[in-house]
């Protein structure tokens, strides 16, 4: 049986529908579910997929001993006719993630203690403690704040400043998890100690109502608060004998036994303001949580003394959270960066410039305001966009306007999706009032009458928009939010074929190209996650592997998967090469554009997969890299990658970590890029390995 799946193409901006196998979400979840990485996790209590589990129970002698309940935990029943014949008296479950509560952890072990099982009985885990520790890093807030960027101009220094509503936000209500291992121990200054902030004994009544726990403390040195750095531990038994902890090397009890994870990180939360606090000086931080989040404060006495309102959980109302994430704060705020487009624009621009911008909430259009184009347009598609760059203050929104927001939203998500219904026809007008604003960026920069943004998608552009003028100057980084792949972001190139009529006789288009590359890497720990398990704690679970592998080779096998590599080390085992060139001068081509050849591997190791980014070459002599970004001569291959991009892994198999290191090997590759969807696709083989599992 087939199904029709809408897809948002975040390459050419449409919506596709597409026929897939009725459990093509099935294999898309298996195949990139990680589940591997969960069993190889020797610290760690699992329960595998119970689809799986069956027959893995089955398989290992154990179905007269081991019921599987395909259900909810809630939806268990109880009696002589129920799925459990009487309550239980051990309480063994894994419902963690890098949050501890994340995944609705405190409402499922309160309804277990209610419904399913004894009082006092055991629990594995028995016990999970959560730990803080306050920073200062100018790095880690450049993930949350706009920093005032400077521009050198002509005419002096321009300082491009943040709006005072962005300053006064909060900032986005998630956790950032991240692999706080991989950031080096220079970009953050340690305030205080370890604090232990709360523990839940999940042996007890657990409850899910909010709730805060303060810890006083003396600041270990003086700085600027702004960021808890965050992790916790569990103890498996009553005695706390044996332990898995996500802490990382510079807390951990054993640093040489340090268990790599991706299923479990460790958290980034960031203060609702920055604050000073004095070495010695006493203070409070303050761990509150409700069912689901956990979020910080500071405060200067004691909360059960004062008695205050304690903060409520940080939500952000300056747009610019829910638009930019914290990777994209960083790159905007990556001064090297935008200096490299200040360096281009200054070659191209011209006093009678007249540019349009194109790419999501960017600042591209007061650099070339500054810069000394005569006049500037921005084109912003996303209702989130426009609303940071140029807010209307008390403006009311129609259901139009709420069908955009969404769109933006479904975007957003970057998955197929199958779409059962949307908004129905209504004869009603839905409006929705917006808070005053204090400012826009625009606004706070003098700009709202100096550059013209467009709320409009590109392709939709008319000679009036742009008040009949002809464009001798199309920017982009290129940027937008629905980009997964770094790839996706050639829908500039479709935006340039849409407004080609706009553009006057010689018009310069930057970029000016672009181009695809490649690397074949040896990863230290991420090929975990593609790696077969076999043995799991002396049980046979090959059935697991087996599944996984049909999900892979049903379709993912042949696709790359993002990732932030700055986060997972790995060896280069080439050196980099040039896959696929795009012409940006040129509107898109008809026909495929294809190539087709061998990468040469140099260093010995075992062959993962291979990275995959995008340069952006602005003018012949300036590129920006969204990958590699230094060469790998050395004998080691040590990688460096744009820590604010997400890089492209073709995985090569499920790597085997006990196949032997290979000599030097060859992969061979074959790209289409296909214009008319915008997909590219790939495939990598390798040849003389020494071992499948290479």
């Amino acid at each position: 049986m087939k199904v029709f799946c809408g897809r948002a193409n975040p390459t050419t901006g449409s919506v596709e529908w597409l026929e897939e196998d009725e459990h093509y979400d099935y294999h898309q979840e298996i195949a990139r579910s990680s589940y591997a990485d969960m069993l190889h996790d020797k610290d760690r209590v699992f329960k595998p997929m119970a689809d799986a589990a069956v027959k893995i129970v089955e398989k290992n002698g154990f179905s007269d001993k081991i019921k599987i309940i395909n259900k909810h935990s809630t939806e268990v029943t109880m009696g002589p006719d129920g799925d459990m014949p009487c309550r239980a008296n051990i309480l063994i479950t894994e419902l963690f993630d890098t949050e501890l509560i994340g995944e609705g952890a405190l409402p499922s072990y309160e309804h277990a203690h209610r419904h399913l099982v004894q009082e006092n009985c055991e629990a594995v885990p028995h016990r999970a403690t959560v730990y803080a520790q306050l920073v200062e890093s100018r790095r880690m807030w450049s993930w949350n704040k706009l920093f005032p960027i400077p521009v050198h101009t002509s005419c002096g220094e321009q300082v491009i400043i943040p709006p005072l509503e962005l300053e006064r936000c909060p900032g986005a209500p998630s956790v950032y998890d991240i692999q706080l291992n991989q950031v080096s121990s220079a970009d953050f200054t340690v305030l205080s100690d370890v604090l232990p902030m709360f523990s839940v004994d999940f042996s007890k009544q657990v409850s899910s109502s909010a709730a805060c726990h303060s810890r006083q403390f003396e600041p270990v040195a003086s700085g600027r608060a702004q960021v808890v750095l965050s992790w916790w531990d569990i103890e498996m038994d009553p005695e706390g004998k044996i332990k898995c902890s996500m802490a990382p090397f510079w807390a951990h009890s054993d640093p040489e036994e340090l268990q790599w994870r991706d299923h479990w990180m460790q958290c980034v939360y960031f203060l609702p303001q920055e604050e000073p606090v004095v070495q010695g000086s006493s203070i409070y931080l303050v761990a509150h949580h409700d069912d689901y989040c956990v979020w910080y404060s500071l405060q200067r006495t004691s909360p059960e003394k004062d008695r205050r309102v304690y903060p409520a959980r940080p939500v952000c109302d300056c747009q610019a959270h829910l638009l930019w994430n914290r990777p994209r704060f960083g790159e905007i705020n990556d001064q090297d960066r935008t200096d490299q487009y200040i360096q281009a624009l200054r070659t191209v621009l011209k006093p009678d410039s007249v540019c349009l911008c194109v790419s999501d909430g960017s600042l591209l259009s007061l650099l070339a305001h500054h810069l000394g184009a005569e006049q500037v347009f921005t084109v912003e598609s996303s209702a989130a966009s426009y609303r940071l760059m140029k807010k209307c203050p008390g403006s009311q929104h129609s259901q139009a306007d709420l069908t955009d927001w969404f769109h933006d939203g479904i975007s957003s998500l970057g998955h197929r999706l199958v779409l059962i219904s949307f908004l129905k026809e209504t004869t009603r007008t839905t409006s929705l009032l917006l808070s005053p604003a204090d400012t826009s960026i625009f606004k706070a920069n003098h700009l709202e009458d100096k550059i013209n943004i467009i709320e409009k998608r590109p392709e939709l552009l008319t000679s009036a928009d742009l008040e009949g003028k002809k464009i001798s100057l199309l920017l982009g980084e290129p940027f937008f939010t629905t980009s997964l792949l770094p790839w996706h972001n050639l829908y500039f190139w479709y935006v340039r074929t849409a407004v080609d009529q706009h553009l006057g006789p010689g018009a310069v288009v930057m970029p000016q190209t672009a181009s695809l590359h490649a690397v074949v890497v040896e990863f230290r720990d991420l090929w975990r996650i593609r790696s077969p398990c076999g043995d799991c704690e002396g049980f046979d679970v090959h059935i697991m592997d087996d599944m996984i592998k049909r999900a892979l080779d049903f379709r993912e096998s042949k696709e790359a998967e993002p990732h932030p590599l700055w986060e997972y080390p790995c060896r280069c085992l080439s050196e980099p090469q040039q896959i696929l060139t795009f012409d940006f001068r040129q509107p898109v081509p008809p026909h495929l554009i294809h190539a087709e050849g061998s990468i040469e591997l140099r260093r010995p190791g075992r062959s993962h997969g291979a990275v995959l980014w995008m340069e952006y070459h602005l003018t012949p002599d300036n590129t920006v890299n969204t990958g590699l970004l230094k060469s790998v001569e050395d004998k080691v291959g040590d990688c460096c990658w744009n820590p604010h991009c997400k890089q492209a892994v073709y995985f090569f198999t499920m790597a085997d970590p006990r196949a032997p290191l290979g000599g030097p090997q060859t992969v061979s590759y074959t790209v289409d890029f296909h214009p008319h969807t915008g997909d590219i696709t790939m495939d990598f083989s390798l040849s003389d390995t020494l071992d499948d599992g290479q």
